[in-house]
């Protein structure tokens, strides 16, 4: 593609009149590793590195101009105001506004974004309609799963996958919009028909991510500004600014009266460690626990039946789907229950607690840990959490990153401590799930928290291969129990 037809709409800071703005560009890159011949690259600000300094590089290796923040006196420079926003607008002319021929759905929320699209993409397979998701858990395209670095990946690599999915058929796309996604513009360009609002709590503030709530909130809000019809959590204690803010067609969902969709009878399964609820006369199950699912699975259903989806097939589909890492069923026998979820702060932790303990388990045993180089006040409240709530604690590792295990483990003893809650600790995670395998009793529900889909820790930058599946069959096979 021309460089001209890139650059449509881009506003340029510098004069580029000696630029040959007929130059063929191949692909454009912002990882400098990457860089090929006859492309264009774009120099990134990110937290720990400055792509500007990579841009004699990226030249070296190729590159037939280059998009700058900064004057670095380069005669193939083109500079603007801000390259994020820029690299959004230049993907979508290079891969000719692919959202255009789409139904794109994104979702935002502190919690509830992985379950909520694959409810939605789940019924809307089952409906016929080819239906992506791109998220936390990769994106899907046919059989495969994409992995992607990010909850929302770099706009770039957005276009890229929906350009891929409008050559391939793809009707609808569900896309999970996390805040610094929306904060650093990698869903700008894309046209957004249906945003939905799960919930926001206090979570992803600190050095590494938002620096305050209200800069959290807003990045939440930039997605509201920009869809064509909302569904807004009503029962959400923020879901006045989400309402204020969006400039489209609003529908409330929840247990409030209030609600324009709203839910009731909300009960327990235990013969499928499901939920049941109501909307008006109809009832659906869902084959996962917890009341904040059941709020998942309204937002899905809301959505679903404003696309005049069949609800015998939305039933049927969430009665079947289950999603890996969300409460996450991976033994279970006429004794005991193992049980694996990405609950990872406080409150999913307390969410998952207390959905399990509905269950009326003869012990719930809750083994976790924390991350680290993360916000040091969560783990005092997940060890508070968790010896409110579970009979017995077992506290391990979890990512720790940069940090040493044992002083986050303190950290989280500080909170268990508060409390009579007993506990043990064995910070070799490994061990830990061994432990819980080998001393379960009948009527235990062991949870596993944390790690839910990822199947590795970090530490001290290394990623190690770590499948927590896989270690709970291990135990179980040298018990004889599979």
């Amino acid at each position: 593609m021309k460089l001209r037809k890139i650059l449509d709409k881009v506003e340029i800071e510098n004069k580029i009149q000696d630029l040959n703005l007929d130059l063929e560009i191949e692909d454009i890159f912002y990882d400098s590793r990457l860089v090929k011949a006859n492309s264009l690259f774009v120099c990134l600000i990110g937290k720990n590195l400055d792509g500007h300094v990579f841009a004699q590089s990226a030249i070296n290796s190729g590159a037939l101009a280059i998009i700058t923040e900064k004057d670095l006196n380069f005669e193939n420079q083109i500079i603007v105001k801000n390259t994020r926003a820029v690299l959004s607008q230049i993907s979508d002319n290079f891969f000719e506004h692919p959202s255009k021929n789409l139904n794109i759905i994104a979702i935002t929320g502190t919690k509830g974004k992985t379950t909520t699209a694959s409810f939605i993409c789940d019924i809307l397979n089952a409906a016929g309609q080819k239906t992506a998701k791109i998220g936390t858990l990769g994106a899907t395209f046919e059989n495969q799963i994409i992995e992607t670095k990010n909850t929302t990946p770099e706009s770039f690599e957005i276009q890229k996958l929906l350009r891929k999915y409008v050559d391939n058929n793809y009707k609808n796309v569900v896309i999970e919009a996390s805040s610094l996604g929306l904060k650093n513009h990698r869903l700008d360009n894309i046209l957004i028909n249906y945003a939905i609002f799960t919930n926001i709590s206090n979570d992803h503030v600190g050095a590494n991510e938002h620096e305050n709530f209200e800069d959290y909130l807003n990045s939440k809000l930039i997605l509201f500004k920009k869809c064509k019809k909302a569904f807004v959590n009503i029962d959400d204690s923020f879901c006045n600014e989400i309402l204020k803010e969006c400039k489209c067609e609003k529908i409330t969902f929840g247990f409030n009266e209030k609600a324009d969709i709203k839910f009731k009878f909300f009960s327990v399964n235990k013969e499928n460690f499901g939920s049941s609820f109501k909307i008006q006369d109809q009832k659906f199950n869902i084959s996962i626990p917890g009341r904040h699912n059941v709020y998942n699975a309204v937002a899905a259903i809301a959505v679903c039946r404003d696309m005049n989806i069949d609800i015998d097939i939305i039933k049927s589909a969430l009665e079947n789907c289950q999603v890996c890492g969300r409460s996450e069923v991976v033994f279970k026998n006429s004794d005991f229950m193992i049980i694996i979820d990405y609950a990872h702060n406080d409150a999913s932790m307390e969410n998952i607690l207390i959905s399990l303990k509905a269950y009326k388990p003869k012990r719930l045993i809750n083994l976790f840990g924390a991350g680290g180089n993360r916000e040091r006040s969560k783990r005092f409240e997940m060890g508070k959490i968790s010896g409110e709530l579970a009979d017995l604690t077992v506290i391990t590792s979890d990512n720790s990153r940069f940090e040493n295990t044992l002083d986050i483990i303190s950290d989280i003893k500080t909170g268990m401590l508060q409390t009579r809650g007993k506990f043990i600790v064995i910070p070799d995670r490994k061990e830990a799930i061994r432990y819980c395998v080998k001393n379960a009793k009948r009527g235990d529900i062991i949870l596993l928290a944390g790690k839910g889909h990822e199947l590795y820790q970090e530490i001290n930058g290394i990623f190690y291969h770590f499948d927590e599946r896989e270690i709970v069959k291990s135990a179980l096979r040298n018990l004889g129990l599979i």
